[in-house]
């Protein structure tokens, strides 16, 4: 029995690692033993040695948030405030975990005459033990600087020693003399750095902010570890490199939209979210596919021709470019609501409610009218915001996109 599972992982591992599958016709892994100039060619082992250095990326960013992230936040008047803790009911906890968050008037009704509660105070309930869950302005505001800190210099980096390659400018140059491609000092560091940096995205997605969207993002950073570490080991480097180099373009824009959202610059944060959603669809609609496919579907088909990880390759890239049509028409819609209102709303940019001064008024005018008729006011609020928190959640698999204001909690007894 023993032999015969260790036969058949045998099989496994030498179709897994085959070279008719992985390299061109006439090309084996033999061929590229040799040293070659540089860094030598790939190899599949190098991609196990960015564990160590995704732990050490994760110990920097522990210590960015703690000693620059945290003081700056601090300084720009963002509170290190506790989390308001609700009054204890078995009852309206267990709606609240089996039924819904966001209780209609009927259910309110019925829960005032269970509980001999106002309907106000309910809703104020549901409304506190939502944003209990909600994580302080202060943690997201030092996730985001982290963030943009790495996204702005490995983008900054990458257009350094890009710059200067000659397959940046004429991209037939990727695939001459494929896969016979050594790799350079800078090219070596820039894309294991990126791959590590996604491994510890992986890794500390458990203990980051939970967010609506935690699945999609777990499979996005998969996706992504998969792509680069695929690229990798058959030496695609080189449009590999243009790729994640293209997509960094944009990312460091919407982490200083965040950023400027949770400070409460508005007017600043709504101005670079239009920029972010303008490079976005500028980088995704427009150069990606007339400049990156084309020389992956069309240029390298007429040079190398196709193989079968060149098939997957690209369809995981087609795959790719759907989901940015998808996110680009996401944003777009949120942008022109921008537009349109002179501001991003406080629902759309905002995963914690009840945090603006627009509420403030909303509950001074709701005292003044029946529970009833605060109830309908209170919820048509709060319902809104769930839809459009739900459309901010698809959002944000384009790259993080997440507003949150400060989660100040307003009293309403």
């Amino acid at each position: 029995m023993a032999t015969a599972a260790a036969e058949a992982l045998g099989l496994l591992w030498g179709w897994l690692w085959s070279g008719r599958f992985w390299l061109p016709q006439n090309v084996s892994w033999a061929d590229l033993e040799g040293p070659g100039d540089g860094y030598g060619y790939p190899r599949a082992r190098h991609v196990l040695s960015v564990f160590p250095l995704a732990a050490g990326l994760f110990s920097v960013r522990m210590l960015f948030e703690r000693f620059i992230a945290k003081p700056c936040a601090l300084r720009i008047g963002i509170e290190d405030s506790a989390v308001y803790q609700v009054e204890s009911n078995d009852t309206l906890e267990k709606v609240f975990t089996s039924i819904t968050k966001y209780p209609d008037e009927k259910r309110l009704k019925g829960l005032s005459k269970q509980l001999d509660w106002d309907v106000r105070k309910i809703q104020c309930w549901f409304r506190h033990r939502r944003n209990q869950d909600k994580p302080p302005t202060l943690t997201k505001f030092c996730e985001s600087m982290w963030r943009f800190t790495f996204y702005f210099c490995i983008f900054c980096y990458g257009v350094r020693f890009l710059w200067s390659m000659p397959w940046l400018w004429d991209t037939r140059q990727c695939w001459y003399n494929y896969p016979y491609q050594p790799l350079s000092r800078e090219l070596y560091y820039y894309y294991l750095t990126q791959l590590a940096f996604y491994w510890s995205l992986v890794f500390s997605q458990f203990i980051d902010v939970k967010r609506k969207d935690f699945l999609m993002m777990f499979m996005h950073h998969l996706i992504a570890v998969t792509l680069i570490s695929f690229s990798y080991i058959n030496n695609m480097v080189r449009v590999g490199a243009i790729i994640l180099c293209l997509h960094d373009s944009a990312d460091s824009l919407l982490e200083a939209a965040k950023l400027a959202n949770y400070a409460r610059q508005e007017r600043l944060c709504n101005t670079l979210f239009v920029i972010f959603g303008a490079a976005f669809m500028v980088t995704r609609l427009g150069i990606f596919p007339l400049w990156i496919l084309n020389t992956t579907l069309f240029e390298s088909w007429e040079i190398i021709g196709p193989f079968p990880s060149w098939w997957l390759f690209n369809g995981l890239l087609l795959i790719l470019q759907m989901l940015h049509v998808i996110w680009s028409y996401l944003i777009a819609r949120t942008a022109f609501k921008a537009l349109v209102r002179g501001k991003v709303s406080k629902d759309d940019r905002s995963d914690v409610e009840s945090s603006s001064e627009e509420d403030e008024t909303t509950h001074t005018n709701n005292l003044s009218g029946s529970s009833s008729s605060n109830g309908a006011n209170c919820m048509n609020g709060r319902m809104g915001g769930s839809h459009l928190a739900e459309e901010q959640g698809t959002c944000k698999a384009a790259g993080n996109l997440h507003f949150g204001a400060s989660p100040r909690i307003h009293s309403c007894d």
